[in-house]
C-alpha cells in the first residue's frame, strides 16, 4: 500500500522526466514541463500512466526480492566481514537486474502512453501493432537497468545492513 502511494505521489515527477528526454520538448525544466502538461492537457494529465506505473512497482520487487532469497540459499556462506558485504552486494545487484529486466516492458508501456496519450491497453494495442514480433518488451533496457536496478540494489543491500546491526 506504501508502494502505491508513493508511485502516485511521484508520477508527476516521472512524467516530466520522461517527456523532458523528449528533444523537441519546448519547456526544458520539469516545471516547466509539467506546467505545460497541466495546461494543454489538464491537471489529470500528470498521473497519465498510473496504471502501467502500479502494475509494475509490485512485480520489480517480488521479483527482486524471490531472486535475493533464492541467492541466500545458494550463494556459499561468507567467511569474513568483507566477503560478508560482497555477498550482500551481489545477491541485491543481481536480484535488481532480475526486477529491472522482467518488469522492463510495463516502463516501455508506461513512457508508450505518455508519448501518445493513450490509454493502457490502447498503448500496449499500439505497441504490438508497431512491433508484432515484441522487439518492445526489451526497448530501453540498458536505461532501465541504471534507472531501475542501481535503486532496488542500494534498497535491499541497506536493508540487509540494517538488519544485520538489529535495526
Amino acid at each position: 500500500a506504501a508502494s502505491a502511494v508513493g508511485q502516485v505521489l511521484k508520477q508527476p515527477i516521472v512524467r516530466g522526466g520522461v517527456m523532458l528526454q523528449n528533444p523537441t520538448n519546448p519547456s526544458g525544466t520539469l516545471l516547466g514541463t509539467l506546467r505545460l502538461l497541466a495546461a494543454t492537457r489538464g491537471l489529470r494529465s500528470l498521473w497519465h500512466g498510473t496504471s502501467a506505473g502500479l502494475l509494475k512497482t509490485a512485480p520489480k520487487y517480488c521479483v527482486a526480492i524471490a531472486a535475493k532469497d533464492a541467492l541466500e540459499k545458494r550463494l556459499p556462506r561468507a567467511a569474513t566481514p568483507g566477503d560478508e558485504l560482497l555477498r550482500d552486494a551481489a545477491k541485491a545487484s543481481v536480484a535488481a537486474v532480475c526486477g529491472a529486466v522482467l518488469t522492463n516492458p510495463l516502463d516501455v508501456l508506461r513512457n508508450e502512453m505518455f508519448k501518445t496519450d493513450l490509454p493502457l491497453g490502447a498503448a500496449l494495442a499500439s505497441l504490438r501493432a508497431q512491433e508484432p514480433r515484441g522487439a518492445w518488451l526489451a526497448r530501453g533496457a540498458g536505461r532501465n537497468l541504471v534507472g531501475v536496478a542501481v535503486p532496488v540494489a542500494a534498497t535491499i543491500f541497506l536493508t540487509d545492513q540494517l538488519k544485520r546491526l538489529g535495526l
